[in-house]
């Protein structure tokens, strides 16, 4: 489970503990900012890599209802466990409610349908996957997301992919309930508007797609920060995430690069590097869908 804080003011990063380096939502819930995603992992793949990934030393492990592996992340999560690899409370676990499932009484649907899947009393951040603006059911689902939350099956609440208007409805009504806005963002596309207005707001930034794919890797700036610190591409690019303030989720299937991921804790970058690296940002940057014209089922 996601620990509480004493603070409950703006998110900011605190020391590492044994899941890296940490983040204070709004809500006063401590999470690790370095996490395991899983989507694109078929349910073979998601069991095996998130038993990887929890050995590791991942202690945030994010799935969703559209990627269709929520029982075999679910599954990895509870046989870790029961192995003695982690406890529950030591994880912070999240899933998303699907763009079809938006609606107030569809949410609580959705909701159960997942925690069904994932085999777990509680689950620490619920998440609505895209604002759905032809829909426009996000502020429903968000107020049966509170009364789920009141219920002691949410821990936290979040969005994903949502974008300044967006959020400016849901921010006026719930300034303190709403924690995390997960978003597409790698140095090409670093989303300096919208990192501003989480922060103003003190609401976390998460960026997801954190690599681009790999496509800035052979930047002269990556190529010579990973001579310098004696890492990889991938490896200074997740640490810029991580010393921008963001929290930032990795995924792989392959054991190698899992455990390479999480070998980012011993370095940091400094303030001149973090900027010649956000640098690269470019105004056609967005690899993913744009949200505010994103109206998929």
């Amino acid at each position: 489970m996601a620990r509480m804080a004493n603070n409950t003011s703006k998110a900011e990063p605190t020391q590492q503990n044994d899941a890296g380096l940490t983040a204070t939502l709004s809500d006063g819930t401590v999470i690790p900012r370095l996490g395991f995603g899983t989507w694109e992992l078929s349910q073979e793949e998601a069991y095996s890599s998130v038993r990887t990934a929890i050995a590791a030393g991942f202690r945030r492990i994010d799935t969703a209802m559209i990627y269709k592996n929520e029982e075999s992340t679910g599954k990895a999560i509870r046989d870790a466990i029961e192995n003695g690899d982690v406890t529950r409370e030591e994880l912070t676990v999240s899933t998303k409610l699907w763009n079809s499932d938006q609606g107030y009484e569809s949410t609580f649907e959705a909701f159960n349908t997942s925690m069904e899947k994932l085999g777990l009393d509680y689950v620490d951040i619920y998440f609505i996957h895209w604002p759905y603006p032809e829909k426009n059911q996000y502020k429903e689902s968000f107020r049966a997301m509170i009364e789920l939350q009141n219920q002691g099956r949410i821990r936290s609440l979040a969005v994903c992919n949502f974008y300044p208007e967006a959020m400016e409805e849901l921010v006026a009504e719930n300034n303190k309930t709403l924690t995390i806005n997960q978003i597409e963002l790698h140095p090409g596309f670093s989303q300096a508007a919208m990192r501003s207005f989480d922060d103003q707001h003190s609401i976390l930034t998460e960026s997801w797609s954190p690599l681009a794919q790999g496509k800035y890797f052979d930047e002269p700036v990556i190529k010579d920060l990973a001579a310098k610190y004696g890492k990889t591409p991938a490896q200074i690019v997740l640490r810029w995430h991580l010393d921008m303030g963001l929290s930032v989720l990795t995924r792989s299937k392959s054991k190698e690069r899992v455990e390479s991921n999480f070998d980012i804790l011993d370095f940091s970058l400094t303030t001149d590097e973090v900027e010649q690296i956000t640098a690269l940002d470019r105004e056609d940057g967005r690899i993913g869908a744009d949200p505010s014209t994103a109206n998929f089922e």
